[in-house]
């Protein structure tokens, strides 16, 4: 029997076990109605069962079943502000590639990765830029800038569309890996982070600047960057699969003079950049929540199909963006709608509480135990609801323990970022899934080896830098 017949059975089962089981002591039905869906999707999701756009419809279907949100709610929950962000960065991405712009990005890297290496110091070039760019703007956002510009360097490479061995699969989930840990980088590089210090500083008292944060975050990116793209190496085989970086470079071509295109698209990308960046500092100036970064997207998604490209056409039409990864959105959505109803049904809050007992371990094993369950989480619901979710509990546990509040914060913190098995774990994710170039059970395995890394590098890094600074 194969393993997709397998997770199609093992997955309703799981859901009807907590419909005929009783819930475990404390855990409202509900709650435990939800964790019987989550079993489920995630069979389904890690075995493809189905397709995982298919599977991303079940949150809709069963949530509202189990009291824990009405269907209104459920259906509000697949179409956060992140999918507006996923779907004008797609539209951007294709522009980018429209115009050709993504040659010279391509171009670039590879120059940074010069003419010797082989194929992993290309693959560590592309994964450094991505995790720089990443510590500036959002993972989402730079995976969606980053991947056309991949996917002309595997074209120049002569890999196939579709194609998944070597450094066909190698660059995009570099990419996507690159992308969430960048994040970490930088108080700015993702938005949990800047949640997850609000929270920190509202149930602790606890104030983590921007200086402090990268004192932990850049070690951290050091460090796994180089990491993350030797086990996508190994897990790709790339080495049984030679690419020849001077042909990709002599393929994509030469920077000839700059089409009116090009010069055009530049502003549109510059200014969407910008307002990334600058979304800090222009919130205060305007209705609460009335600037996000999803709305940044739509409105640059907006100028595409308005501003000429000076050859009698926009920069870019509809029938172009109709490539725009349609299902990869649903499948990203029903993980959010997910997300949502282990929120609403209790079962994070109950999660939480079962961890008070940690208080009689050592700070560091309690602070890897933590971790480790906030990797697992965050691979089924949103970063944001993992941390809003789990500070909380380890606010409740400080006090027990009597220890320096950063060496449980910082690593929760930056804990809620680290999901990197799922297609539809986080944005940059859902992104490389989007290029039909990764073999799902590659991308388990590297994901899965990588999150087991994590709960050591979060919380090696966070006890090294305090005893450092100490």
């Amino acid at each position: 029997m194969t393993a997709a017949r397998i997770g199609f059975w093992l997955g309703p089962a799981l859901f009807a076990a907590t419909l005929l089981l009783p819930p475990p002591a404390g855990m409202a039905p509900q709650a435990w109605w939800m964790a019987g869906l989550v079993g489920w999707v995630a069979a389904w999701w890690m075995t493809e069962a189905l397709p995982l756009s298919v599977t991303a419809l079940l949150p809709f279907a069963i949530i509202p079943l189990t009291g824990a949100m009405d269907a209104k709610a459920a259906a509000s929950a697949y179409y956060s502000d992140i999918i507006f962000l996923l779907l004008g960065g797609a539209f951007i991405a294709l522009a980018i590639e429209r115009t050709g712009l993504h040659r010279r990005l391509a171009l670039f890297l590879l120059g940074l990765a010069g003419t010797g290496g082989g194929p992993f110091r290309l693959l560590l070039a592309v994964m450094v830029a991505t995790a720089a760019l990443s510590m500036v703007i959002s993972n989402t956002s730079t995976a969606l800038i980053m991947m056309p510009v991949a996917l002309a360097v595997l074209a120049g490479g002569g890999m196939m569309e579709g194609e998944q061995d070597g450094m066909s699969g190698a660059l995009p989930m570099g990419i996507a890996f690159a992308a969430s840990i960048g994040g970490l980088g930088t108080l700015v590089g993702s938005p949990t982070n800047a949640i997850a210090v609000g929270l920190v500083d509202e149930a602790l008292g606890l104030r983590i600047g921007f200086a402090q944060w990268s004192l932990y975050g850049l070690p951290l990116v050091l460090v796994s960057v180089p990491l993350a793209a030797w086990l996508i190496a190994r897990v790709q085989n790339i080495a049984a699969h030679p690419f020849d970086s001077a042909a990709a470079r002599a393929a994509v071509g030469r920077h000839g003079a700059w089409s009116s295109a090009e010069r055009r698209m530049v502003p549109v990308v510059a200014t969407t950049f910008a307002l990334w960046m600058a979304q800090p500092l222009l919130d205060p100036l305007l209705p609460d929540g009335a600037l996000t970064e999803g709305g940044v997207a739509v409105v640059a998604s907006l100028a595409l199909f308005m501003l000429p490209d000076g050859a009698g056409r926009p920069l870019l039409t509809w029938a172009e963006a109709e490539r725009a990864p349609w299902g990869v959105l649903l499948m990203f959505g029903g993980g959010l709608a997910l997300a949502a109803g282990m929120s609403a049904s209790g079962l994070a809050d109950w999660i939480g509480r079962q961890l008070l007992p940690l208080e009689a371990l050592p700070i560091i094993a309690t602070a890897a135990i933590i971790v480790a369950l906030v990797i697992v989480i965050t691979e089924f619901a949103s970063n944001v609801a993992v941390a809003s979710g789990f500070i909380p509990v380890v606010a409740a546990l400080i006090p027990a323990l009597g220890a320096d509040p950063l060496l449980l914060a910082m690593p929760v913190a930056m804990a809620a970022s680290w999901g990197f098995a799922l297609p539809a774990g986080t944005g940059p994710n859902a992104i490389a899934w989007s290029t039909g170039r990764l073999a799902l059970p590659r991308l388990i395995r590297a994901g899965l080896a990588l999150d087991a890394a994590g709960v050591v590098l979060i919380v090696g890094t966070v006890v090294l830098v305090s005893w450092a600074t100490a």
